[in-house]
């Protein structure tokens, strides 16, 4: 059985068409462009691309029949109010009003943005300096090699992308579930003709020159790594030991940086080390600071070396530290030469950092 066979949305990253202080036209290529996009689009900005509205004035009755509303394509700008985004999903929904276009100024309207589209986000004083960072680390995701790793079971193989923002499952390829008992002299065979179907559908689904990496708890990785080889697999390929199987053991290679070099440039890998020895330093009373006594005495005392602090929490206007939003709030980082990390949460370490509240600083001394 093959469940959730897509083609993966792993093509060139963001594109800035215009920059300026105020206004930005992007395009959108990719699932992480709308994550981005997501975080960047708030209440009170701006954000037009082309859309549809009904046009009432060409309702009526045409021949003794009634005619409905043609549907027209158009330029539209929403003053936004709210927007709706699923990690990984391959839709963001952009609610607000008309501001901008041939008809219905005023009205409710909903733009649905997915890859491919080309939109201006815009608003009424410049960009924040953490919505420039966000930006850029968007834009530079697309120099990163696109890795694919696949955790390996006798029964289960499954197949994850990992993203500048986590690990994204793609297919899943598997023995079990319902269905007639396998006697023990065909399990082999039917092993075999499992384990191929796997390979043909894998390598169909990649690049040829997309880099793999097969983990699990037992051997079944080595086997599966020695017959793609044997069916000319000629692509980077390194098997790796992981003590769980499923999500969790592709966690733990990201978590135990078990991919050796492989992934040390990419973005996610760096900021998950850097969670990683944050919890390290939770757990030996170290140089870490989290909670927001903890965080504000820091950064006034100019303690805070990194800040990693995730990308929602940063743009929720409602969470106040010290009086201040946190995005006002970071901008005393940069004085004492301190550095800021936008988080996502779509792996362990992300989550982990939700429970502690959102926000954990790597210090230089003790404040």
């Amino acid at each position: 059985m093959t469940m959730g066979i897509r083609p993966a949305s792993l093509g060139e990253a963001m594109q800035v068409l215009r920059r300026e202080p105020m206004l930005w036209r992007l395009r959108i290529n990719t699932d992480d462009d709308l994550w981005s996009l997501a975080r960047l689009a708030r209440n009170g900005m701006s954000l037009g691309m082309l859309g549809e509205r009904r046009d009432q004035t060409t309702a009526g009755e045409e021949g003794g029949r009634a005619k409905s509303a043609e549907r027209k394509k158009m330029w539209i700008k929403l003053r936004i109010e709210n927007t709706e985004y699923q990690s990984y999903s391959e839709v963001l929904r952009v609610h607000g009003i008309i501001e901008e276009a041939k008809i219905d100024i005023g009205s409710y309207h909903t733009h649905n943005i997915t890859p491919g589209d080309e939109i201006e986000l815009s608003c009424q004083t410049p960009f924040l300096e953490t919505d420039e960072q966000l930006l850029q680390q968007t834009v530079e995701a697309a120099k990163q090699v696109k890795i694919a790793l696949v955790v390996v079971e006798n029964d289960e193989v499954i197949l994850f992308h990992i993203t500048p923002r986590g690990l994204r499952e793609s297919t899943t390829w598997t023995m079990r579930g319902g269905g007639k008992r396998i006697d023990i002299r065909e399990s082999s065979g039917v092993a075999k003709g499992f384990r191929d179907k796997v390979i043909a559908e894998l390598t169909a689904s990649l690049d040829d020159t997309t880099p793999l990496i097969l983990c699990g708890p037992g051997h079944a990785r080595e086997i599966l790594l020695n017959e793609m080889k044997m069916h000319g697999q000629t692509r980077f390929m390194a098997s790796v030991g992981t003590s769980m199987s499923g999500r969790a053991g592709a966690n733990e290679v990201l978590r135990e940086g078990l991919a050796g070099n492989l992934l040390e440039d990419y973005a996610i890998s760096k900021e998950i080390g850097l969670l990683e020895e944050a919890w390290k330093r939770v757990s030996t009373n170290g140089l870490v600071a989290y909670g927001k006594q903890e965080l504000n005495q820091s950064l006034n005392e100019g303690a805070i070396e990194t800040l990693l602090i995730s990308a929602d929490l940063l743009r929720d206007d409602e969470d106040r530290i010290n009086g201040q939003s946190w995005q006002d709030w970071c901008q005393k980082l940069s004085e004492f030469g301190g550095t800021m990390i936008q988080c996502s949460t779509d792996h362990d370490s992300g989550q982990q950092l939700l429970g502690i509240g959102g926000a954990i600083a790597l210090l230089r001394f003790k404040s």
